[in-house]
């Protein structure tokens, strides 16, 4: 019987790190497509494609995922893909915006609206949400192994054009107007190993989910997490700290 149980966790942790893997590959892959769709297939003139291969390199993602994603972006892929944001309301009130990356509409928004239903929230209409939320550019420098003090990097960081900087033990935040991302993005790169460079939406004020909604909030992160054609989940939301 120990022996069956052991075998039975190993597989059970090995399905585990199967699934993350399968989610960062995912994730890496829709990071590629959209720097691809941006900038070019071509990694020599599209400084965040090289960015985004670095990483799929350092995740060991298969050189035919990578290609793959390319090809997405260049219409070799043979399906069209669309970039689509909904926006709902979870348990409790909280804002949410899904960003979603498809090649089939109808299905989509079905699995979306269902994912909300089904945990208690519900979906709303365009800008229903979504002036909740600040666009910005977001780059994250990692300060393992940099012989920078915050002072010195936040002297590059405006000098490059960026907003505002966040500092803490692990690395540095940098935020800027999303126009600009590109143009600090490349000053930066010139000195600095950037660890991620993209736009992202940034909630003005967080609510706490209500302790008896929980449950299904997380079910519904969760839900909408797995779903392939959703890229990012933004939450103006935080669990209550007992339940962290």
């Amino acid at each position: 019987m120990s022996g069956h149980s052991k075998w039975h966790n190993i597989q059970g942790r090995k399905g585990a790190q199967d699934k993350k893997r399968g989610k960062i590959f995912q994730k890496i892959s829709r990071d590629l497509y959209q720097a691809a769709k941006a900038g070019g297939p071509e990694p020599d003139g599209n400084p965040q494609l090289r960015l985004v291969m670095e990483k799929a390199r350092a995740a060991n993602m298969p050189k035919d995922n990578v290609q793959r994603a390319i090809d997405k972006a260049s219409g070799l892929g043979g399906a069209k893909y669309d970039e689509i944001t909904y926006e709902g309301y979870g348990p409790g009130g909280t804002a949410i915006m899904v960003s979603c990356l498809t090649d089939n509409k109808n299905r989509t928004a079905a699995a979306i609206r269902s994912a909300f239903t089904h945990h208690g929230g519900s979906l709303g209409a365009n800008g229903s949400v979504s002036y909740m939320f600040d666009r910005k550019g977001y780059i994250v420098i990692l300060r393992d192994g940099l012989d920078t003090d915050e002072d010195s990097m936040l002297m590059d960081a405006l000098d490059a054009g960026a907003e505002d900087m966040k500092a803490n033990e692990d690395q540095f935040e940098i935020f800027t107007a999303p126009s600009d991302m590109t143009s600090v993005r490349d000053a930066l790169q010139d000195k600095y190993t950037l660890d991620t460079s993209e736009v992202k939406m940034f909630p003005e004020t967080i609510t706490e989910v209500p302790s008896d909604k929980v449950s299904q909030y997380t079910g519904l992160i969760d839900e909408l997490d797995e779903n392939d054609d959703v890229q990012d989940v933004y939450e103006a939301a935080k669990l209550p700290e007992d339940a962290e």
